[in-house]
């Protein structure tokens, strides 16, 4: 049997291999998690899902699973809000509006790294002061890439998904078990 590592300190990572019935240890890597100026959202999350992978290495016949989630308003990378106020703008941005969510995923296994984004289309209903306050005071968004999350309360703003609804979650079911496979691991086996 292969030992799996997720490297991510995502509790909704952490939830949806469980679900997966994956036995998995965690190590959360420590990386610089800045955007390179002019980065691109779906270069910037697969880099990030690379060096995570790598950061927790190891040299045996570990398979290392890591991802990188963003929301991607009209190019411009809408990661977790530092402070209400700024989850508060994000979220602003977003009303009414479509924006698209990448997640690059990287899987390490024997010193073989293989990875690859997943986009999804996200349309959002318009946000009145009201129910952002509200949102607000749930305490959700602030660990969120763009101060949302459509597996909890911010699905009532969520009017569509075209895509991947587990990409959206943080880790993109379907791109993961097809990238594990590349290491002759089946996931769901």
């Amino acid at each position: 049997m292969t030992r799996i590592v997720l490297a991510s300190g995502s509790p909704r990572r952490h939830e949806m291999l469980e679900r997966l019935g994956i036995d998995f240890e965690v190590i959360v890597p420590e990386i610089d998690e800045r955007a390179i100026r002019g980065e691109d959202p779906s270069a910037y999350v697969e880099r990030l899902a690379r060096q995570k992978a790598l950061a927790v290495a190891d040299d045996d016949d570990t398979l290392i699973i890591a991802a990188d989630t963003t929301v991607d308003l009209d190019g411009e990378i809408l990661g977790k809000p530092t402070d209400p106020d700024d989850a508060r703008r994000m979220l602003k941005r977003l009303s009414g509006r479509a924006h698209y969510v990448h997640t690059g995923v990287a899987v390490l296994r024997a010193g073989r790294l293989e990875s690859g984004v997943d986009e999804t289309r996200v349309q959002m209903t318009p946000l009145t002061d009201h129910a952002l306050d509200w949102y607000l005071g749930t305490g959700e968004p602030f660990d969120k890439a763009g101060a949302y999350a459509l597996q909890g309360a911010g699905a009532v703003f969520v009017a569509r998904v075209s895509g991947s609804v587990s990409n959206v979650i943080g880790l993109p079911l379907t791109l993961l078990v097809d990238l594990a496979r590349r290491l002759d691991v089946d996931l769901v086996a």
